[in-house]
């Protein structure tokens, strides 16, 4: 018995289909093309340049003089950088695991909340569509001695209310409560988390034990790594750019005694108070450096405790 002959492609249809490759990849430089032009001119060239000035001493209306190390000598020896390097520090060493907390928290209570979930799940996102400046304007109204409604209330119950902006200890934690009220894109985050583990999984943990913790811990937690890996990354790189809620606080100066003196306002203070473009230069690149590694230490570590769906162990 013959094989039947196969099909052979007409000699005009290959230079056909490479035209139509060509057009479509044009087509796809063509569309992508103002994103890489924003990239460039609005992040890649403004980084370069930061790294450089921070060589340089440089003020507006002025030409750059190179100045090597100088800066970095200065800012090494600058007690303000000093302090505002560690009230970041410890800022984000406490915001980022109670941002977390909180919001595994309540996308554990909105995944088990019913046809209801769907209107808590708005009311705890609208917080992030508030503008910062509004809402750390408006926290510092109900933190006002005397008469704000927190202290009112707290000197009601009989317990005595601290000077929540004039206290340095208090002011502190003033700047981590406003930065903790917006939790709505993490706890979406976390939720989506929750929604994507099937459901034959969940049944055969219950199956295996009724403690709902020994499931959570054992099951729940591991699968939503992931996401608990995104919400900590991202998490540091903006706890250590805080700036507009210290901004408000504190002002330039990060009153009361420094303890709001944050690094993005010690960049914002040298640059466009002190005109100083060189030494914010400097700072900032030390900064991008910092977050950086800390960035990479932790994709590193997560190799270790960071679940993917499919991954043997």
């Amino acid at each position: 018995m013959m094989a039947e002959p196969t099909a052979v492609p007409s000699p005009a249809y290959a230079p056909a289909r490479r035209s139509a490759r060509a057009a479509e990849a044009r087509a796809g430089f063509l569309f992508v093309t103002p994103w890489m032009v924003a990239l460039l001119v609005f992040t890649m060239l403004p980084l370069i340049a930061t790294f450089v000035l921070g060589f340089a001493q440089y003020r507006p209306g002025s030409t750059p003089t190179f100045v090597g190390l100088d800066n970095y000598e200065a800012l090494f020896a600058d007690p303000a950088f000093w302090k505002a390097t560690k009230n970041t520090a410890l800022f984000a060493l406490c915001l980022v695991p109670l941002k977390l907390l909180l919001a595994l928290g309540l996308a554990l209570l909105l995944d088990a909340g019913g046809r209801s979930a769907n209107i808590y799940r708005t009311i705890f996102y609208l917080p992030t569509l508030v503008p910062v400046v509004a809402s750390s304007i408006i926290f510092m109204l109900l933190l006002t001695p005397n008469a704000g409604p927190v202290n009112v209330i707290l000197q009601a119950l009989g317990i005595s209310a601290p000077d929540w902006l004039k206290d340095p200890r208090a002011a502190f934690w003033t700047l981590i409560i406003m930065s903790l009220w917006p939790l709505g894109i993490e706890t979406l985050i976390f939720l989506s988390g929750l929604k994507e583990i099937p459901d034959e999984i969940q049944d055969a943990a219950k199956l295996d034990t009724d403690r709902p913790w020994e499931r959570f811990f054992g099951i729940t937690l591991p699968l939503i790594t992931p996401m608990i890996l995104f919400n900590l990354v991202i998490g540091i790189i903006s706890s250590f750019q805080v700036f507009v809620q210290a901004l408000v606080i504190g002002d330039t100066v990060g009153r009361p005694g420094e303890s709001t003196l944050m690094i993005m306002i010690l960049i914002y203070r040298s640059a466009f108070r002190y005109f100083n473009i060189g030494y914010a230069a400097a700072i900032a690149s030390l900064l991008f450096v910092g977050v950086l590694v800390l960035t990479l230490l932790i994709f590193r570590t997560a190799r270790s405790w960071v679940y993917y769906e499919g991954e043997s162990r």
